[in-house]
């Protein structure tokens, strides 16, 4: 579900406050397409929405999401906005994003 190597290269590369800053501004972007998918649903830009977040995704090492972004992105292009289960795209994102913040707070315990 998570590349930890990424992550742990991301935060070598850009330092451990960077990388907090780097991952709250994620989630922000993040949620807030997030929310438009629950309010818009099957909306014009929703493959750009997806574009969006499989990159982001990418960057933090949310590979399981990253996936299920570009599944979904291929399926628009080949049946329509319609055939995009909206419902697990969101339920992967929030399933990625616990894990991710559970196992960093125990990272940083450890530490």
């Amino acid at each position: 579900m998570i590349d930890w190597d990424s992550v742990a290269q991301l935060r070598d590369d850009v330092g451990p406050e960077p990388f907090d800053e780097v991952v709250a501004l994620f989630f922000e972007e993040v949620d807030e397409v997030i929310a438009r998918l629950k309010a818009e649903k099957h909306h014009a830009g929703l493959s750009d929405d997806l574009h969006f977040l499989k990159g982001s995704a990418l960057n933090l090492g949310f590979v399981e999401f990253a996936e299920q972004c570009r599944s979904d992105g291929q399926r628009i292009s080949r049946k329509g906005p319609d055939a995009v289960d909206l419902v697990a795209l969101i339920d992967c994102y929030v399933r990625s994003r616990e894990k991710f913040l559970f196992a960093l707070g125990r990272r940083a315990e450890a530490r």
